[in-house]
């Protein structure tokens, strides 16, 4: 049987959520500089590869794409599925709720 202590959830909860305010207020702003970054660069990419300056071969891209998921779905490892759920709920739960709080109120 699978011990669960309420104050030490009530614990990772807490903790996780004051981190994940943190994180949220720091994604936002973070966020928004790499959104005009990474707009930046594909108005670039692209419009070298309209002028031909810069040629890009998509199905080499694809391939390189599909044969790393393939090895990231046969290197699974059997863990039970109680406990997994049981180890990460609390932090999750946590981490998201502060996340979102922190990135609404950034």
């Amino acid at each position: 049987m699978i011990d669960v202590d309420p104050t030490t959830l009530a614990l990772e909860f807490l903790a996780a959520a004051v981190l994940g305010a943190l994180v949220g207020f720091g994604a936002k702003r973070v966020a928004k500089l790499l959104a005009i970054i990474i707009g930046v660069q594909l108005m670039v990419v692209r419009y070298l590869e309209s002028q031909e300056i810069l040629i890009i071969d998509y199905e080499r891209l694809t391939a390189g794409l599909v044969a790393s998921q393939e090895q990231v779905a046969t290197a699974g490892a059997e863990i039970h599925w109680a406990e997994s759920l049981l180890a990460t709920v609390p932090v999750g739960v946590g981490f998201l709720s502060g996340f979102l709080i922190g990135y609404h109120r950034g």
